[in-house]
Parts: C-alpha cells; sequence; structure tokens
C-alpha cells in the first residue's frame, strides 16, 4: 500500500483530476484540512472511509496517523490543498515517511492562483508586457523567506506577483510594493476561489487593504499584483498570427535569434 499525497484544488468538489478522484474512491483511508475544502470534496471518498481532520494535529500526528494506517495495510490519502508543490509541507511529511520505509506518491492538483485567476477572467501573461509569474510569500508568524527572496527583489522583475498566505499582511505588502509598481498598479484578491462563499476584491496598492480589511478577509486568499489584471489589448502572441505577420516580424529579428 502507497500514501497517496493528492492536490484538493483550491476546495470546489468538481475541480479535483480524474486521478485524484479515483484515488479517493478506492482511499480507505484520508486525512483532510477542513478548513480549505468543501465538504462535498469528501464525497468522492466510499461512505465506510475514514476521515481525519488534521487541522488540529502537528505534523508528528499526522505522520502517525499515515504510518499507522500504512501498517494496517491500508489504502491512504492524504489531501493537499491546491497543488503538492507548493506550500504543502510535501517535503517534512515525505523526508519522515522515507525514513520510516512507508512508500508513498503525489498526485498533482489545480493550484489556487490558478483558480483565482479564472475566477478574475485574466492571462498573467500579456506579450510584450509581463511573461513571468512569481509565486512568492511574505513572513509573518512562520519561517524565515530567504534573504535572497524579499518581496522587493521579485517586485524589481516587474513579473506578475502571485503572493499566497499573506492575506493578514496586505497593508504592509502594498507599501511595500508602491516604489516599483506606483500607488495605482491593479491589485486582485481572490479568497475561497471556485467555492460557494469565494470573495473576489479589486483595487490598486493604494486602495487594497482597506478592501481587505473592511472584507474582514483573514485566510484562503490570493494576493495578484500586475499590470496584466488590467488585461491590457496591445500587442498579442505570435504563436496566433497569420503567416504574412509572423514572416514580417521574423525579418526584424537579428540573425542569431533567427536560429532559434
Amino acid at each position: 500500500m502507497t500514501i497517496h499525497f493528492v492536490g484538493a484544488g483550491p476546495g470546489a468538489a468538481d475541480l479535483l483530476t480524474l486521478r485524484a478522484v479515483e484515488a479517493l474512491r478506492t482511499a480507505d483511508v484520508c486525512l483532510y484540512a477542513g478548513t480549505y475544502l468543501d465538504e462535498g470534496v469528501l464525497d468522492h471518498c466510499r461512505p465506510d472511509a475514514r476521515l481525519v481532520d488534521t487541522q488540529h494535529l502537528d505534523l508528528d500526528g499526522i505522520i502517525a496517523e499515515l504510518a499507522e494506517a500504512h501498517a494496517a495495510g491500508l489504502e491512504v490519502v492524504r489531501l493537499c490543498s491546491g497543488d503538492p508543490s507548493l506550500y504543502s509541507a510535501l517535503a517534512e511529511q515525505t523526508r519522515r515517511l522515507d525514513a520510516a520505509g512507508v512508500p508513498w506518491d503525489v498526485v498533482p492538483g489545480v493550484p489556487a492562483y490558478a483558480a483565482a485567476a479564472a475566477e478574475l477572467g485574466v492571462e498573467l501573461t500579456v506579450p510584450e508586457l509581463v511573461q513571468s509569474v512569481v509565486l512568492t510569500r511574505v513572513q509573518a508568524r512562520s519561517t524565515a523567506m530567504p534573504s535572497t527572496e524579499s518581496l522587493e527583489n521579485f517586485a524589481a522583475t516587474g513579473a506578475t506577483l502571485v503572493l499566497h498566505l499573506a492575506i493578514t499582511r496586505i497593508r504592509e505588502i502594498a507599501e511595500r510594493l508602491v516604489p516599483t509598481h506606483d500607488a495605482d498598479c491593479p491589485v486582485a484578491v481572490v479568497s475561497n476561489a471556485s467555492r460557494p462563499h469565494r470573495v473576489e476584491l479589486r483595487g490598486t496598492l493604494a486602495d487594497i487593504a482597506d478592501a481587505v480589511e473592511g472584507a474582514g478577509l483573514r485566510q484562503a486568499a490570493v494576493i495578484l499584483v500586475g499590470r496584466a489584471l488590467e488585461r491590457p489589448g496591445t500587442a498579442e502572441s505570435w504563436l496566433y498570427a497569420s503567416d504574412p505577420e509572423r514572416e514580417a516580424k521574423r525579418r526584424t529579428l537579428d540573425p542569431v535569434d533567427r536560429q532559434r
């Protein structure tokens, strides 16, 4: 038997992958964080499956549940909010499972930032404006950020910024970004993306903190910052250009670029 780390997506029961649903359908035990998903997600589990809400368990308690279920020969799913590749404590959990000789695998999920962008109807990369997305957080009551990964360093790149686990620091974040982005830079906050009680706020660095505090948002929110949120209608992707237009662009490239 194997411990399956399964991406639960942004919380909605219908935004799991087919592979995730199959893992839940066959699980004897499912560990999940009740704060971040709708009860409908657990409806994919068998009626006789043992369900364990981990929101009040520490890491050692979670590992004990996983190891005991594995030792009993049970099929186990560990649900991770969003996608396990981001802020899921996958590394800490799997290190301990490796040490205990417990096998595991990973099923990806829909990340929260993608669900937030879908709610907003935006593309986070725009030709000739921004072609990179930075997924990051800020330090609060959490592990320290590496010295090279300051918010100011990321802001200087001009990339679209997506901040997780940072909603309670929104005023500080906005103030720190004004020098590089200007006060009128668009900002969006999406809380509980994809879920019935989702909240979507739009504003600028000048006023988004007031909107967030007025709405009383404290968790399960993603902050997006950048000019891509304005849905600018300027340049268009070369990929979908007509053949004559593509040829014209090709002729403007220097010889080195033409070979790429």
